[in-house]
């Protein structure tokens, strides 16, 4: 079963919901953050990344970013107006970018599901994020960051998501990035019809915001230790059904090509997988697109041998990584790696030939998406994927609903 709360969201009149919503904060840096924050003291970017109010190279871990980030949910609260609802709710959220559309449940999910596995992860997080996001709840009293759900698509629900979507929204705009967000509360019987419809969901799948649902874990025992957890047992998340999610490639650059030259590399590379002349979109699962000086190739992994026997192991990126960028190009740990950055497939084939023909990179590779079959079946088998293996899009936005603990 799926335990699901209705919760008295914290969020902005109609009127300002499009300015007080932000992206992530984790899609970010700083300076991204402080440029689009710019003239909008409105933005949410205040409270989730509060640095950006601070002096310019201020260590965004420091104690004062933190009492920052509350002072300014508490000017936000006054400014926006947010307003906390009268009684606990649920709500539909609909995403729109171009053709695609999904809409997912907006509610408080279980603490104790969670790290009971009934909520699946596929993802190990990082501690110096972990302590971040921690902090962040605690000094705020809130989860102000949303996670990204998805679950096994069910007839019910579906129906019951017709229903209420056919009524008038909170909240229905066009952010700047071109995508819409729409918003319905769920009205009377219909709200114990839905949580009535998720305790028969066998199992959710943390799709993206491993973090935060971390964070969310770690607040509520911190907060139990000081005899104060308040609504610490549950966190806020928008659970959508598989059958509506979009998974875009999460792409990789390298800085250099570990001392070798374009020729050297290439010449190492065709001894460890078949390479040709290609294009920048591989043209299915077991086929990444190379940039390399001025060029794109196509590297066939399909026959490279997995690491090991798992789904994981299967996957192009853990292949891409075993095969090329440990062995050629020598970089070790992605995660911890300055070497090799990421690139939203958003961002498309453009941003990879920029940061290679502008210096940023020495190499670009282009990869085909993980389908949302592999997250649930390696989430199934309590498999991990490599890091930095999905891009889902559209995102949802912070500060329209969040939950006070």
């Amino acid at each position: 079963m799926s335990a699901i709360r209705p919760f008295r969201a914290l969020r902005p009149s109609r009127e300002n919901a499009a300015a007080v919503s932000s992206v992530p904060y984790d899609v970010v840096s700083t300076d991204e953050a402080r440029q689009l924050a710019s003239g909008n003291p409105l933005s949410f970017l205040h409270v989730t990344r509060s640095e950006i109010d601070l002096p310019p190279g201020t260590d965004p871990y420091a104690p004062g970013v933190y009492a920052r980030a509350r002072e300014n949910l508490a000017t936000l609260r006054h400014d926006a107006p947010l307003v906390v609802e009268d009684e606990p709710s649920l709500y539909f959220y609909r995403l729109r970018m171009g053709g695609h559309e999904q809409t997912g449940l907006a509610a408080c999910f279980s603490v104790d599901e969670y790290e009971q596995d009934r909520i699946k992860k596929h993802e190990r997080t990082r501690p110096d994020k972990e302590d971040d996001r921690t902090r962040h709840i605690i000094e705020l009293r809130a989860q102000t960051g949303v996670v990204f759900l998805t679950y096994r698509c069910a007839d019910t629900i579906d129906r019951l998501c017709r229903a209420v979507t056919a009524d008038e929204p909170i909240y229905d705009f066009r952010a700047d990035d071109g995508v819409h967000h729409t918003i319905w509360k769920v009205r009377g019987r219909e709200a114990g019809e839905v949580v009535d419809a998720f305790s028969r969901i066998p199992a959710l799948y943390i799709a993206d915001g491993h973090h935060r649902a971390a964070s969310a874990a770690r607040a509520r025992a911190e907060l139990r230790g000081r005899g104060d957890a308040g609504e610490a047992d549950t966190f806020i998340a928008v659970a959508f059904p598989d059958n509506q999610m979009q998974i875009l490639p999460y792409n990789r650059t390298v800085k250099d090509l570990a001392g070798q030259t374009p020729e050297q590399f290439l010449d190492a590379l065709r001894r460890a997988v078949p390479v040709r002349e290609g294009s920048a979109t591989p043209r299915g699962k077991g086929e990444v697109s190379m940039f390399l000086a001025g060029k794109w190739y196509a590297l066939d992994l399909s026959g490279a041998a997995p690491e090991d026997g798992s789904r994981a192991g299967s996957l192009d990126v853990a292949r891409l990584q075993h095969h090329v960028l440990a062995p050629l190009l020598k970089i070790g740990d992605v995660r911890t790696d300055k070497r090799i950055d990421f690139v939203g497939g958003a961002r498309g084939a453009a941003a990879l030939e920029k940061a290679v023909t502008g210096g940023q990179a020495a190499v670009a590779f282009s990869m085909h998406p993980v389908t949302i079959d592999d997250l649930i079946a390696i989430s199934d088998e309590g498999g991990i994927m490599p890091p930095k293996s999905t891009w889902f899009e559209p995102k949802l936005r912070d500060g329209l609903l969040v939950h006070t603990i």
